[in-house]
């Protein structure tokens, strides 16, 4: 298997993920910001154009993060970051459907809309005078689950999980770009600074992530 890698928040899930677990994947970069991943031969293989993508070992391809995450953790249980048992697996499963359905989403269209509208302009359909309104959504999402993490260590209690490092890979990417967490949310301030302190955060960054700017 190889893993179809950019710079991007997206990515950087998988790579975060890889590095909780020890997997080790080869990794073949392909250019996000030159479009690599919106025309043959990638769309032949990934039609929605989405990065990144796992290549496996009959040559069939897997997109969605989290799909690729679960596959993966499917091949190597150890260290669950899914879950061990049916009923943490439903868990975690729950939190992340809350996390892109009330956060993420929502930020990164305010980003795609806003600040990143001359790199997605041509790719995606976007809408510029929705950007304010995605980027109050995200902030209502952040507010509702900074209560939700009052008095919890993650997402999951006292389990780290898959829901933890998609949520934390789009609040430090967007905060980078003008979502910054609003200081008022105290709980999540220190939950993002618990997973912040992981191995895998700094060690799942693109190397290139300084010189673009972002944290991806």
């Amino acid at each position: 298997m190889k893993l179809l890698n950019a710079v991007g928040p997206n990515p950087r899930k998988v790579r975060m993920f890889l590095h909780e677990k020890g997997i080790e994947l080869p990794l073949e970069e392909v250019d996000l910001f030159g479009g690599e991943n919106r025309r043959p031969p990638y769309t032949e293989h990934n039609p929605a154009g989405q990065l990144p993508s796992l290549e496996m070992d009959d040559g069939t391809w897997l997109g969605e993060t989290v799909a690729i995450c679960e596959y993966l953790e499917e091949l190597y249980p150890d260290t669950a970051l899914v879950g061990s048992n049916a009923r943490e697996r439903a868990e975690t499963r729950m939190w992340l459907r809350r996390v892109e359905f009330n956060i993420t989403e929502f930020a990164y269209a305010g980003f795609r809309y806003a600040e990143g509208l001359e790199l997605f302009r041509d790719r995606i359909l976007c809408l510029p005078d929705a950007a304010d309104g995605m980027k109050r959504k995200a902030r209502a999402g952040m507010e509702w689950i900074d209560g939700q993490l009052a008095g919890r260590q993650f997402l999951c209690g006292d389990r780290f999980s898959l829901a933890d490092i998609v949520l934390y890979c789009a609040l430090d990417f967007v905060g980078s770009v003008g979502q910054p967490i609003p200081d008022a949310l105290e709980s999540l301030h220190q939950w993002f600074d618990r997973v912040n302190a992981r191995p895998s955060a700094e060690a799942s960054l693109s190397p290139s992530w300084r010189e673009i700017g972002m944290r991806l």
